[in-house]
């Protein structure tokens, strides 16, 4: 994670602490510990600019002001995030006992949510310190924190999903054939960076039979006439993650590619049509799959229709079989089925969608009809 989240205020953040510590409460733990990463900047506005050895932790529990555990000469910085005046700074010197000075903050029996990126070293550093101690992932105990988002939050999602948006259209007028994957995909970058990205997360560009591999890794491939190129980028836009994915074709394609692009993007509608408050998330798994299955290629559709975006372009909720949690508004999450066909070619059509009061939102409107390119 690199920079700040959003200009959010203090308040903004206050809120923040106050209801995981909340959630925290509900799901039966003596509290949160959050490392430097995507849940700190969520939760406080500060992202320190090189994580090191040296202990930073914010320590939230019921019924106790937020307190930011950091090494005095990071101290300065910390006090500057936008969220510090809702929290208390605690620092300790090079010298001194980082996990003494936490675990005056913690219930020496408690069992506390720990974020998914913190070091294993604090965390066994604790446990010494207080056995009496246990942990689970934030992911395990509270998989849902970040997943709604709020007014200000959806706002900048589509700002990042419009930015996607004008570099597709912007990508889709240059030469494809006779150029290199990586070529192609640092034209990708480029243009998410004009438009506005502080942050490329991937820019995958996988022609011909590279295409039936999900997440091929952009190499030196010429791309040919003929061929199927799936296309799937994203990054951080102030602070919040887009992620979109289009099938485009290098000349004229044959009638098994417009025949199976054209099943991805009925599974794709059927995945978004099935999107609205209450439905278990992998009910829309479920209706995307069904169509792709029901053409009979349900054996090369080998992923999960989605997954959550919002500081982070992965992040819970999934739509996945077995995943029942309900869709709540202001969920944000990918809807993004694909066939793959080994050696020959692959499609993947995504968008992101958010849960509305009766039903859904696309975050990314470019064509999802099959384009040609050069």
């Amino acid at each position: 994670m690199t920079g700040t989240a959003a200009p959010f205020a203090a308040d903004d953040y206050r809120a923040r602490m106050e209801r995981a510590a909340r959630s925290a409460a509900e799901a039966g733990l003596a509290g949160l510990l959050v490392a430097p990463g995507p849940d700190l900047v969520w939760l406080t506005g500060y992202a320190p600019t090189a994580v090191t050895e040296r202990l930073t932790l914010l320590v939230l529990a019921p019924g106790q002001d937020p307190v930011l555990v950091v090494p005095t000469l990071e101290a300065p910085d910390a006090a500057k995030a936008a969220g510090a005046s809702a929290l208390t700074l605690r620092d300790w010197t090079d010298g001194k006992d980082p996990y003494a000075a936490t675990a005056a903050l913690l219930d020496a029996g408690g069992r506390f949510g720990v974020s998914d990126n913190a070091w294993a070293m604090h965390l066994l550093g604790l446990q010494k310190t207080l056995p009496g101690t246990s942990y689970a992932s934030l992911t395990e105990a509270l998989p849902m924190l970040r997943a709604v988002k709020d007014t200000a939050e959806l706002e900048l999602l589509a700002a990042a999903g419009a930015a996607a948006d004008a570099t597709f259209e912007e990508i889709r007028k240059v030469p494809f054939g006779g150029r290199r994957e990586s070529e192609v995909a640092a034209d990708l970058a480029a243009l998410l960076r004009r438009f506005g990205h502080s942050q490329v997360d991937f820019t995958i560009v996988a022609s011909g039979p590279n295409g039936a591999n999900p997440h091929h890794e952009v190499g030196d491939r010429a791309i040919e006439r003929g061929d199927m190129v799936v296309l799937d980028f994203g990054g951080l836009k102030d602070g919040y993650g887009s992620d979109t994915s289009r099938t485009v074709h290098v000349g004229e394609p044959n009638d098994e590619e417009r025949r199976v692009h054209d099943l991805v993007r009925a599974a794709q509608e059927a995945g978004f049509r099935a999107v609205g408050p209450g439905v278990p998330c992998q009910e829309v798994d479920r209706a995307a799959r069904a169509v792709i299955a029901d053409a009979g290629y349900g054996e090369y559709f080998i992923h999960r229709t989605g997954h959550g975006i919002g500081v982070t372009t992965h992040e819970p909720p999934y739509m996945i079989e077995g995943e029942e949690q309900p869709l709540v508004p202001g969920m944000c999450f990918s809807v993004e089925p694909g066939v793959y066909l080994p050696g020959r070619f692959g499609v993947r059509i995504e968008d992101i969608v958010t849960v509305t009061e009766d039903g859904g939102r696309r975050l990314n409107d470019t064509t999802r009809e099959m384009v040609i390119v050069e």
